[in-house]
């Protein structure tokens, strides 16, 4: 007898581990693991609760019902006793609960001692999937100037509005992949909008997260694989000025392995002379879940693109000729054509003990060609890199402590060439021709980071943030060009020194629903080696790197029954050490250090929720943006600009808008925004004038039958056909007794529509 019971004992054991089933949870976009995720048994409504790292044991096969606060409801049958993953997909009304990246440590948006604004799939989709500066621009304190597809200058609190051509001082990471080159110079608007699912926004001093940023941070999410599922879908988008746009995004998933590849091809005639524009972008996402310790993710991406570029406009051609290109540019017919790849691994373990570890191993290369009326300049990038960090956690006087330590390095090659153009000796038409040689340069760009942050819950209402970041940057410059009386030996390194980039802060729950957070970090932007070159060849060691600090106060939640949704930040950003460019000749500028701005401004979003229920649902939305920025000290060669308002960048800012949807499938949302005037001229002599834009869109989204989705939409951009810069060249110089161009004209008002299929397998 006592045989046959330990038979039967065992066998019961070995059926009970059988059945056993282990997995985790994590967002459906991202792969974030889900903590306290509550999983119950559909049948029992026993419940299993996911520990910090989203993974969960449930003790048998069956039907189970999973469910986060911030994430849809989801319900599994379960078949097997494999290893399991979930994906939940975020509810956009409460983002509050929503796990972000833009910390070293995950953590809910709301725990957040930061100001942290996420941008979700539908908020990016409210308007057309053509350039990514529509969405950013509903952001309180981020500001997208588009003179061009091709033509953007994205700022921060004002950081980066002084640079001239294209955005600096503002990192941004395309997941783990930074997009910001050696020279802290950011391209974010070649990116194909729909292979992005989130964008978080990290504003502020972040160097003590990513070394180099003075003025935030952007970080770009790729529409993530589904696991079991495979699916297609195709858009044709069409639109005003010749805008042609199809994309093709297909989606293979297994159980543990999953593939999605975005494929885009985009043409526009432009609004202007020599505007016209052709992309095509190539993004392919994978992961792979080795088992419950190890986990592989992969990113490529790759864009081809070539724009023709209409430049800046006096204020006659401004107001009476808006059409038109600058005349030299378009006599030169000049345009821009790159090619841009980037590919990265990142691999998640997790150790047995506790902890958990993620590497990212990527490389890039960008090569660009571009004819000016100047001249002619051919350049070449590759960049390789690292980042890593450890993720842990441990008990310190009985309360939990978070931390991550790692580090990031970077290294780049940039090579350029200059060229004489000589499309004036030729006849009209011709366009470009490219002469002798001018300039020969060889770059070698590196920084390493190391960092580290911690987290200390003082109470579960109170938690304390702490981070310290070292930054070593360091350029070499070889000059290859032929050495001579006009062109001295150029050649040398420049080495900063080793920046401690600290950060505190802190963030208390009053209850469930209303959060405050104050925090004090520092910031930094390095200086691009072109500013450290002097007209006699020689590189001037003085320059030394814009710093700041950033104080702020914030408060979010949700309010009326968790129908409001709020966040409110008062902020300060002390900037030392302000570098500005120098224009020596047309093509030629040099860095100095000229004083001290400061950045005072509030921000403020707000989202009503009127209807919610299954049939209907309307809701409003409103951000604003007060600056205040001015120069605390300022005094460049005899000029003394010192108490004048910082040089382009809008006093206010306001977005509203509207959202509809309906059960039917019916769908649409009207924005509006209004941009005060900003000053043209560091002398404040001249300021652009406000504008007022509004824009529609109209959808009709239903699924047609099983598995087989149709969705078709229509829009129109500045209703009311406002005249506007849609940006300013600040400080434009004139040459030749010609009038300084200061306006980039924005649209009239024009349309876009387009028709989706989706189909799942």
């Amino acid at each position: 007898m006592r045989t046959v019971f330990l038979f039967f004992l065992l066998s019961f054991l070995m059926v009970t581990a059988q059945a056993q089933v282990k997995g985790k949870t994590v967002d459906k976009e991202t792969n974030t693991p889900l903590s306290n995720t509550n999983v119950y048994n559909v049948k029992t409504n026993e419940v299993v609760v996911t520990d910090a790292l989203g993974q969960f044991t449930l003790p048998s096969e069956g039907e189970y019902r999973f469910q986060r606060v911030g994430y849809e409801e989801k319900v599994v049958t379960i078949t097997s006793n494999q290893f399991l993953i979930v994906q939940l997909n975020i509810v956009s009304t409460e983002l509050n609960e929503v796990v972000v990246h833009a910390n070293q440590i995950p953590k809910k948006l709301k725990e957040s001692i930061a100001t942290i604004e996420i941008l979700t799939k539908k908020e990016i989709e409210r308007g057309n999937d053509i350039n990514i500066s529509e969405a950013l621009n509903r952001v309180p304190g981020v500001f997208v100037q588009s003179g061009a597809l091709n033509t953007n200058r994205f700022t921060i609190r004002g950081i980066g509005s002084r640079n001239l051509f294209g955005t600096s001082k503002i990192r941004a990471y395309f997941k783990d992949i930074p997009l910001t080159n050696g020279s802290g110079e950011t391209t974010i608007e070649d990116f194909e909008l729909t292979s992005i699912s989130r964008i978080e926004i990290l504003k502020g001093g972040t160097s003590s997260i990513y070394g180099a940023g003075l003025g935030g941070t952007i970080h770009l999410t790729p529409q993530n694989a589904y696991i079991d599922e495979t699916s297609v879908n195709s858009q044709l988008t069409f639109g005003s000025y010749g805008l042609v746009k199809s994309t093709v995004n297909f989606n293979q998933g297994s159980a543990k392995n999953s593939f999605r590849g975005v494929y885009s091809d985009t043409h526009s005639d432009g609004y202007r002379d020599n505007n016209e524009y052709d992309r095509h972008t190539f993004t392919l996402s994978t992961n792979h879940f080795i088992n419950d310790h190890n986990e592989i993710s992969t990113l490529v991406s790759y864009v081809d693109l070539k724009a023709f570029i209409p430049s800046s406009l006096n204020e006659n051609s401004f107001l009476n000729n808006p059409t038109s290109a600058a005349f030299t540019w378009g006599q030169a017919q000049g345009f821009e054509d790159s090619k841009r790849g980037i590919i990265g691994v990142t691999w998640n373990h997790q150790y047995s003990k506790g902890g958990k570890q993620v590497t990212s191993v990527f490389g890039s290369f960008r090569n660009g060609y571009e004819p000016r009326p100047f001249n002619i300049l051919e350049e070449n990038t590759l960049a390789f890199g690292l980042r890593s960090r450890f993720l842990g956690e441990i008990k310190l006087f009985q309360k939990s402590l978070t931390y991550t330590i790692g580090g990031e390095y970077f290294k780049d090659r940039y090579t350029s060439k200059t060229f004489q153009n000589l499309y004036r000796d030729f006849p009209v038409g011709t366009g470009s021709v490219e002469g002798d040689l001018l300039s020969n340069f060889k770059e070698n760009r590196k920084y390493y980071n190391l960092f580290l942050e911690a987290n200390y819950a003082l109470s579960e209402q109170t938690k304390v943030v702490i981070g310290l970041n070292y930054n070593q940057t360091s350029y070499d410059l070889d000059d290859r060009f032929e050495v001579s009386v006009q062109n001295p030996d150029q050649s040398g390194s420049f080495k900063f020194d080793g920046i401690f980039s600290p950060k505190i802060g802190v963030s208390h729950s009053f209850s469930d629903n209303i959060n405050i957070y104050s925090s004090i970090s520092q910031g930094f932007s390095p200086i691009s080696l072109a500013n450290t070159l002097l007209p006699d060849g020689q590189i001037n060691t003085e320059l030394k790197p814009e710093t700041g600090w950033n104080y702020e106060v914030g408060s979010r939640g949700t309010l009326v029954n968790k129908k409001l949704r709020y966040n409110l930040t008062v902020y300060r950003l002390a900037v030392r050490n302000l570098l500005v460019s120098r224009r020596v000749s047309q093509d030629q500028f040099i860095g100095v250090n000229a004083g001290k701005t400061q950045h005072d401004g509030l921000e403020l979003g707000i989202d009503y929720q009127w209807v919610a229920n299954d049939s209907f649902a309307l809701n409003t939305f409103m951000n604003y943006t007060r600056n205040n920025f001015t120069f605390e000290e300022f005094v460049d060669e005899d000029d003394d600009f010192s108490g004048n308002k910082l040089t382009g960048v809008p006093s206010e800012i306001l977005n509203a808008g509207i959202d509809i949807n309906s059960a039917f499938g019916l769908y649409g949302n009207i924005n509006y925004q209004y941009i005060g005037s900003q000053p043209i001229t560091d002398s404040n002599s001249l300021f652009s004038d406000s504008y007022q834009l509004t824009n529609l869109k109209i959808g009709y989204k239903k699924e047609l039958f099983k598995r087989f989705t149709i969705h078709t939409f229509f829009g129109i951009n500045n209703i009311f056909n406002e005249s506007y810069a849609s940006q300013i060249l600040i400080n434009a110089s004139s040459f030749g007794g010609n009038a300084p161009r200061y306006f980039y004209p924005g649209n009239p008002v024009n349309y876009f529509g387009g028709l989706n299929i989706n189909y799942l397998f």
